[in-house]
């Protein structure tokens, strides 16, 4: 057999041998700005801190972030924006691209 043809049989043979990876394929987590509120999370995500450790969120499919700032419990919102009269209306809209990367 010339090497190109047992090249390409071993890579095929190695690919018919080798096991099947399975992944689980996940619906994307559903990020809603609400109006006067908080940042809205729904799905399956993880939250880490800037160091990188990860947030326990105890099985949680659904949290809401502080969007107003006074929260005794930041990052996750804990109602302040409604004692304090926070106000934001958050409307969806096209972003502008993104700037280049300097070179």
């Amino acid at each position: 057999m010339p090497l190109a043809g047992l090249v390409a049989w071993t890579s095929w043979a190695a690919r018919r041998a080798a096991p099947v990876c399975h992944a689980t394929i996940r619906e994307m987590a559903k990020i809603t700005p609400i109006s006067n509120g908080p940042i809205r999370i729904e799905g399956e995500f993880t939250i880490h801190d800037q160091q990188g450790n990860e947030f326990g969120l105890a099985g949680r499919t659904v949290i809401s972030l502080c969007r107003c700032g006074q929260s005794a419990n930041k990052p996750f919102c804990d109602g302040s924006h409604a004692r304090t009269g926070f106000q934001d209306i958050c409307v969806a809209r096209e972003l502008p691209p993104p700037k280049p990367k300097p070179a």
